[in-house]
């Protein structure tokens, strides 16, 4: 069985958990490593006891790169009990450094793998920081036997013109995981509430400042005609006051975080639409990503929201679905969903419905062809069962 060592910025992420749901139905074994974002350590997650290396603030860039220094001084203690694995994997760039330090523990040229599903800002700048970050990443990559990563986007727009990694690129999108095969045709039964009232769902990581003001504008321009369902966990840092102004828009609700598969069906099937916009890192990041929400809503027929000029808006294109805005405003918005009737609903929900699930999902046969290629590592010149099989 694939032994991976597994390393984090944050343990309580629910894409770390999905992740760790997909090895593990691959057949890996994994062990847990990585920081929190909570006052005290995470004790479970998919009934794993990470092993914790502190803890650190998000949005806190010199907080977090003072947390990095710091295990790195200790992660070898820390894994003291650790088997060796056959196959690290890092997920984001101050994880890179700390695999890096793992390796040299265990005395064996355990393959790397860099996971890195955002392009963070300090990255894409022009400056002596940026250049210096950049710099870093083809450094602490230089050997790394495989990059993962979510988007075409990140690999046309950051990856490759900068020449960051050399290594081969493993694109494993944002799906939503499916426990059970997806059969060719297989389509359950998705049932939406009548409207009007019509529902946006806006769920995952809530960070777009952006987003909130122009869906309670959007939403008291149509005077109840529209609700805004918030669920997820919304990045206090990012707004002066969350809950406050939620509080004080009749037409925009939070709901509390989720359980990511547990909740999924519950939770869109009582929206129309998905709000799979982010301006958060606006002409970067945000227009390269295909988030996790565009996934997990077409698997259970809301209908995508999405602006044209995006990597979301350009894959929604070729699939002929959803609704995409010409420019971020309520007028647009209005524009596009103002006189929203049942007969159209219909018709573009019916259009997501009808497109293959394997478009939206993942099931077991991709967890086993994803072990596989990491697997497939292991045996490549350099590594410790290489070595070990010589």
């Amino acid at each position: 069985m694939l032994h991976v060592l597994y390393l984090v910025h944050d343990v309580s992420d629910p894409a770390v958990r999905r992740r760790i749901t997909m090895l593990r139905a691959g057949g890996a074994q994994v062990t847990l490593a990585g920081f929190r974002r909570t006052t005290n350590p995470i004790a479970d997650v998919e009934g794993l006891r990470p092993l914790d290396l502190g803890a650190t603030r998000d949005g806190r860039f010199g907080q977090r790169l003072a947390a990095v220094a710091k295990a790195a001084l200790s992660i070898g203690s820390k894994l003291g009990g650790v088997p060796r694995p056959d196959l690290i994997i890092a997920r984001n760039l101050e994880m890179l450094a700390l695999a890096r330090r793992a390796r040299s523990a265990f005395g064996a040229s355990v393959p790397i793998v860099y996971e890195c599903l955002d392009i963070h800002r300090l990255v894409l700048r022009n400056d002596v920081l940026g250049k210096a970050l950049r710099a870093t990443e083809r450094f602490l990559a230089r050997d790394v036997k495989l990059l993962v990563t979510s988007s075409p986007a990140f690999i046309a727009n950051y990856f490759k013109p900068f020449g960051q990694v050399a290594a081969p690129i493993e694109l494993v999108e944002n799906k939503y995981f499916e426990a059970a095969a997806i059969l060719p045709g297989a389509s359950e039964r998705v049932e939406s509430p009548v409207g009007p009232p019509w529902r946006i769902g806006w769920f995952g990581a809530l960070r777009c400042r952006r987003s909130l003001e122009l869906l309670a504008d959007f939403s008291r321009r149509m005077d109840g005609r529209f609700e805004i369902v918030l669920r997820g966990r919304p990045a206090l840092s990012e707004f002066p006051d969350f809950h406050g102004f939620v509080e004080a828009e009749p037409w925009l609700s939070f709901r509390g975080p989720y359980r990511n598969p547990e909740d999924m069906a519950a939770i869109y099937n009582d929206v129309h639409f998905s709000w799979a916009i982010d301006f958060f890192e606006a002409g970067q990041n945000s227009e390269w990503l295909l988030p996790n929400r565009l996934y997990e809503g077409c698997r259970f027929g809301a209908v995508p929201i999405s602006m044209g000029n995006t990597e979301t808006g350009r894959f929604l294109k070729q699939q002929d679905i959803g609704v995409l805005l010409p420019d971020a405003s309520p007028e647009a918005l209005e524009a596009a969903l103002g006189k929203m009737e049942e007969h159209r609903f219909d018709r573009l929900k019916g259009r997501v419905l009808a497109r293959n699930p394997r478009t939206w999902s993942y099931d077991r046969s991709d967890c086993r062809a994803l072990v596989e290629r990491l697997r497939s590592l292991t045996a490549m010149p350099g590594s410790f069962a290489a070595e070990a099989l010589a």
